[in-house]
């Protein structure tokens, strides 16, 4: 009976082999635990931060941004884009950024040296005003042709400049050095001279206009005269407007020269800003002179303008 209870005994014992797989079955769940453990945290961290990453699009390129996509930012042309056709652009046309009351007086400066000038800038067949300089050649010629052809004229009164003696000045121009009593009476002399007039404005004058005192005495005539006045702004220091104004003178002044420059593309340009000022202000009054190459801008130009939203006028329908 002594062997089989050895036998029981042996086959109770765990053998190497199964030692060996139970130490490898715990390394195996031990690693399979670590895995599960430490593994997906990381796996889940890249998994949330990648969709993060690709919702940041690239900038777009500025060369594929279309060239022209800022013109539309923009209603108007600049002068340097006006076309020398003499035609307002065409987003310049009435819409809703022009006013129906759009209004651009047009002052001729300088007339009464030649009747050719009056009749080429009559033939325009569109409201002017003619600023006549008293005793120049044919000034009571064209002052008649005016008053025949329903064209508003002005004197245009010689004042002196800051550059006088040395730029000329006509020898019945207004000086700082007279007295108010001499300046009155040369002002009441013009006034005769031009029954038909309506208004006056400076020709030269940036330095007599800044003189107050100069200055009031010329428009007291202009007021005992029921006459308006138009400061040309030949200084940026004029007293004109301020004085008139003070004294109860129906008044304006000029927005724009048109023809500082001989040249049709230049004189277009001002013309465009002159437009473009009475669009945004209602009214504007620009100044020129009979030169030929304004002559013919002017007649390009004027006759188109009726049908885009400006209406010429008189210089008189301005002045307030």
């Amino acid at each position: 009976m002594a062997v089989p209870t050895r036998n029981k005994s042996r086959n109770n014992k765990p053998t190497g082999s199964r030692v060996a797989a139970l130490v490898i079955l715990v390394l195996i769940v031990g690693v399979v635990a670590g895995y599960y453990l430490f593994s997906p945290v990381q796996k889940t961290e890249v998994v949330i931060r990648k969709p993060e990453l690709s919702a940041v699009k690239p900038a777009i390129p500025a060369a594929s941004i279309p060239k022209h996509s800022a013109i539309h930012l923009s209603p108007h042309k600049e002068q340097s884009d006006y076309s020398s056709s003499a035609t307002i652009p065409e987003t310049e046309k009435p819409g809703s950024l022009v006013r129906k009351s759009a209004r651009l007086a047009i002052v001729i400066d300088d007339m009464g040296n030649s009747l050719s000038e009056a009749r080429s800038l009559a033939a325009i067949k569109v409201p002017l005003t003619f600023a006549i300089i008293p005793g120049l050649r044919v000034d009571r010629a064209v002052a008649a042709f005016a008053a025949s052809n329903k064209i508003e004229t002005m004197i245009h009164i010689p004042m002196q400049s800051k550059g006088w003696p040395e730029r000329r000045l006509e020898a019945n121009g207004l000086l700082v050095s007279m007295d108010a009593a001499e300046l009155q009476e040369k002002v009441s002399g013009f006034v005769q001279q031009f029954p038909g007039a309506v208004g006056a404005n400076n020709h030269m004058g940036s330095e007599f206009t800044e003189q107050e005192e100069k200055m009031a005495a010329v428009l007291q005539i202009l007021k005992s005269k029921n006459l308006f006045f138009i400061d040309s702004v030949t200084s940026p220091e004029s007293a004109g407007l301020r004085v008139a104004q003070r004294l109860g003178v129906r008044s304006a002044r000029r927005n724009v020269f048109l023809d500082n420059e001989q040249e049709r593309s230049y004189i277009f340009g001002q013309l465009h800003q002159a437009v473009r000022m009475a669009r945004k202000n209602g009214s504007a009054i620009a100044i020129c002179h009979p030169h030929p190459a304004t002559i013919e801008a002017l007649a390009a130009s004027l006759p188109e303008l009726a049908g885009q939203g400006v209406q010429l006028v008189s210089a008189s329908q301005l002045v307030k």
